[in-house]
């Protein structure tokens, strides 16, 4: 059985009037289905030019990316948006929220528009937000607002789940507490579930680490031991 993810020599260039920027050249890496890979590397390195191009959110311009036996890379642009609000959930930096919308209405709002969705509550219940349904996104911590666009990503019921920094806004101790609930996810759902981040010490707690640098993937690599969360100090 093939990988669940499959870069194959993945190459973007932007154009920018008259220069031409090349993002990535001869990006290649694999993860199996259930697996936590972490993608590091320095800012610059390409590592959201590669998230943005497995969600759906750039093409490339040479090569091939593949989610199961699909190929994303040769989808329609008709056929992005249902890959991207159905088979994609997506977890960034900043929340993103609705602001006039309490927790449980933000994560209804991305159910709404999904194939088979989870129950929302259900969902907050299970990242912990049991008691904090009603409120508003102004009334939450930044950790809490941060497990709200967890779970709002998760009630899609993705077959992926794609995480851009996700504890880049947040405090190191609530930070750990994210980083444990992704990693549980991945344990306990079997979700396959792909970190970027510039920290390389959170290569402890993956399946896979894959390194960018200058554009391309320099090493892939299965960890035979991940580390929990909790026992990580950086």
């Amino acid at each position: 059985m093939g990988a669940f993810v499959r870069f194959e020599q993945v190459k973007k260039v932007y154009q920018m009037g008259e220069v031409q920027i090349e993002a990535l050249h001869d990006a290649s890496f694999s993860v199996e289905r259930g697996e936590l890979c972490v993608i590091v590397g320095p800012s610059g390195a390409g590592k959201t030019t590669l998230l943005n191009i497995l969600g759906g959110m750039d093409t490339l311009t040479e090569g091939a990316v593949y989610l199961g036996e699909e190929e994303v890379s040769a989808y329609s642009a008709k056929r992005l948006t249902a890959y991207r609000r159905h088979d994609i959930g997506f977890v960034f930096q900043f929340y993103n929220l609705v602001p006039n919308l309490t927790a449980l209405e933000n994560v209804e709002l991305a159910a709404q528009i999904c194939r088979d969705p989870l129950d929302a509550a259900q969902v907050l219940r299970s990242v912990g937000l049991e008691h904090r349904m009603s409120n508003f996104p102004a009334q939450l911590s930044g950790g809490e607002q941060q497990r709200v666009a967890i779970a709002r990503a998760l009630a899609k019921n993705p077959q992926l789940l794609l995480c851009d920094e996700p504890t880049g806004a947040l405090d190191y101790n609530t930070g750990k507490a994210i980083l444990k609930l992704l990693q549980d996810m991945s344990r306990q759902k079997g979700m396959t579930v792909v970190i970027i981040t510039h920290n390389s010490a959170l290569t402890a707690m993956a399946d896979r680490v894959v390194q960018v640098k200058n554009g391309t993937v320099v090493s892939q690599a299965v960890n035979p031991a991940p580390v929990p969360v909790e026992e990580i100090e950086w």
